[in-house]
């Protein structure tokens, strides 16, 4: 009699669905047919807990037979069940931009995800610029943590962070994601490895939506649908709730609604001017304002 097994979607690539089953491994599993043809049965998405029938153990071989109840899902991308977003930047090379970086925040607010911000190649941060970033940022209510993917072998300090969660990786390009997805993987690579041979596709090539196994019940999303920088139908007199470090300081504004760029009693401007406020968070958040009331006109 075929066997049932609790499992988490990591890919789903031309119909194919492949499932992560904690200690067995990887199954390549089609939905069955209750989810294609019935308008309303869910869509199986990447981390979706779901029972599957196991049809092979040798090939590794099954059906989905149910989805599991989800606690979210997320609409671009469309994944199911993500806990938290890690944001990469490096320290070093590249140089962190402060815009790029609040835009990544920003949009991980709007998706309601939780951050965790991780300062890479920390090991050749000789300026000590990271200290100054983990303050800043440390300061906005965000946990931040300075790592050294090259170097350190078991990345200790992060997996706490990761455990028992699902995580969406987010950062731009050559700040270290791929080592630090490396480190991470541990002896689950050769499980990763699998399912890229079978999709003839690199491990790390994000044409698709995949959950990556940390461990038995941590995993890491690694998305192109978080390469977007779109501030979801984001209003400029919204932009303040982004930044925290402004909120203790707004009830001094003398206008509500207050722009916080150029009015004549502003209490975000006079604890900048009294070094409350961090002037690079600051300078951000004018051109990300500035952009939002251009893009209205249009």
């Amino acid at each position: 009699m075929p066997e049932n097994k609790q499992g988490k979607i990591t890919r789903g690539v031309g119909g194919f669905y492949y499932v992560h089953v904690p200690e067995k491994g990887i199954y390549e599993c089609r939905a069955k047919g209750i989810f294609r043809n019935e308008r309303d049965r869910i869509k199986p998405l990447v981390g979706d807990d779901v029972i599957i029938q196991i049809l092979s153990e040798k090939d590794a071989l099954g059906n989905i037979e149910r989805i599991l109840p989800r606690k979210s899902c997320l609409v671009r991308p469309a994944v199911a069940n993500v806990d938290q977003a890690l944001v990469v930047f490096s320290v070093y090379c590249p140089r962190i931009s402060l815009n790029l970086l609040d835009r990544m925040l920003i949009h991980m607010e709007q998706q309601h995800l939780s951050v965790v911000l991780c300062l890479n190649k920390s090991d050749l941060d000789e300026k000590k610029e990271g200290e100054g970033l983990a303050h800043i940022y440390g300061a906005a209510g965000y946990p931040v943590l300075r790592v050294s993917a090259g170097t350190d072998p078991d990345m200790g300090t992060l997996l706490p962070y990761l455990k028992g969660k699902t995580t969406a990786l987010a950062g731009p390009s050559g700040v270290g994601k791929s080592t630090l997805v490396n480190r991470l993987q541990g002896e689950t690579c050769m499980e990763t490895g699998e399912v890229s041979e079978k999709l003839k596709r690199g491990r790390h090539t994000t044409r698709h939506s995949q959950l990556i196994p940390v461990d038995e019940d941590s995993y890491l999303l690694d998305t192109p649908g978080f390469g977007s920088l779109e501030l979801f139908d984001l209003e400029k007199e919204e932009l303040a709730a982004y930044y925290s470090e402004f909120t203790p300081f707004i009830k001094d504004c003398r206008f509500n609604g207050c722009t916080h760029t150029n009015a004549p009693v502003c209490g975000v401007i006079n604890s900048l001017e009294e070094g409350n406020t961090s002037p690079a968070s600051y300078h951000t958040y004018c051109v990300l304002y500035e952009e939002l009331a251009a893009r209205k006109k249009y």
